[in-house]
């Protein structure tokens, strides 16, 4: 079972026909328009103005560029049955961050690293060969 854990998590991670991770900010290639409010539109220290909904839907939401603030951490949607991912803002079942993607994973990641630990313990501790 963890054996399959840690390779959905591997996928996640990159290592995948996209080779992209799914996870915001991890890695070389992530998703750069993510289906997020606050990532969409520009920080307000660059407005220096009131961004409401509508204008922030109205000025932001469509554009084709990366996002300006990057979520790090947050987990998209993914790709579909085929293994294809549209990076695209409005294609929100692909990358939308949401805590139901995120807060499963947290287990996991903790989990794995708790073994990754004890095995790195497990050398530290092997007795040392003795020499001739």
């Amino acid at each position: 079972m963890l054996h399959f854990a840690k390779s959905q998590v591997d996928y996640i991670l990159g290592s995948n026909p996209m080779n992209m991770s799914y996870l915001v900010g991890y890695g070389p290639k992530y998703p750069t328009r993510v289906h997020h409010r606050g990532a969409s539109m520009v920080p307000y220290r660059e407005s220096m103005g009131f961004i409401g909904c509508t204008q922030g839907f109205d000025l932001w939401y469509g554009r084709e560029e990366p996002n300006p603030n990057v979520v790090v951490g947050a987990v998209v949607g993914g790709p579909d049955c085929k293994d294809n991912f549209m990076d695209q803002r409005g294609n929100y079942m692909q990358t939308e961050a949401c805590t139901y993607n995120t807060a499963p994973l947290v287990g996991v990641f903790a989990k794995l690293l708790q073994m990754e630990d004890q095995k790195s313990d497990d050398r530290h501790n092997q007795p040392l060969a003795a020499s001739s």
